[in-house]
């Protein structure tokens, strides 16, 4: 087991946690890792918001494009992909790592064979009231629309037919593969993203020791909230294998 050390952030969905993270890697001359359990499927890129090329270059961003929608996925695959990722870093460039999936930061503190013990691990959770989070969701998904969502499922689906389950469950693909109408559609995405920045509340909530950071009006103002808690507190020590 790889031991190094990381400033870590989470958060719901659409909270603002990447920008946030991108301002402070930056200032940092960090790379990122990216703990979103969507990520790792190449293509799948608006429906997800993943980063920029620009941005996954700057930040030697890791934790995305690892395999493709029709090839499966689990928690141990990407620890094991991280690790590879930070095996290629140089041993002295800072590391942050940023995102919603709750398991990988689990995975990183604590390993997947050990025996879980409380309190659970305590780490930076973006917080942010929910009819702002809502309308968040709301103008990205509108965002991702007029950007071509339904281009690039289209295309992915003539490129691999035949996906694994948890690619074809990911909110704002499955909704196309079931053949809704528009309006359906997106109501739905919207439906699923809530119920989605919902559950990783409650998992932050309750299977980490969260140190709340509530969300700024700008992601310098989200970021530098962050940077007083990564000061008082990181950076964390995550396991590798």
């Amino acid at each position: 087991m790889t031991k190094r050390e990381a400033y870590l952030l989470a958060g719901p969905t659409a909270s603002g946690k990447s920008a946030a993270a991108a301002i402070l890697a930056r200032a940092r001359g960090a790379a990122i890792l990216s703990a979103d359990s969507m990520l790792v499927y190449r293509g799948m890129d608006l429906g997800t918001a993943k980063p920029s090329h620009e941005e996954r270059e700057e930040f030697s961003m890791g934790g995305v494009d690892i395999v493709t929608p029709a090839e499966h996925f689990s928690s141990g695959a990407w620890l094991r992909a991280a690790a590879e990722w930070l095996a290629a870093l140089p041993v002295d460039r800072p590391v942050v790592v940023v995102g919603g999936t709750g398991l990988y930061f689990s995975a990183l503190l604590r390993g997947l064979d050990r025996e879980w013990t409380f309190p659970p691990p305590e780490y930076p959770v973006l917080q942010m009231p929910r009819v702002r989070l809502h309308e968040r969701i709301e103008s990205r998904l509108d965002a991702m629309f007029m950007d071509g969502l339904a281009a690039e499922v289209a295309e992915l689906r003539r490129a691999y037919p035949v996906w694994s389950d948890t690619a074809s469950a990911a909110i704002g693909y499955k909704e196309f593969i079931e053949g809704l109408p528009f309006a359906a559609v997106r109501e739905k995405i919207l439906v699923r993203t809530r119920q989605l920045a919902k559950r990783q509340d409650t998992w932050f909530r309750h299977q980490s020791t969260p140190i709340y950071v509530p969300a700024g009006d700008t992601a310098e103002d989200t970021a530098a909230a962050v940077d007083l808690v990564w000061r008082r507190h990181g950076p964390w020590q995550i396991s590798l294998p």
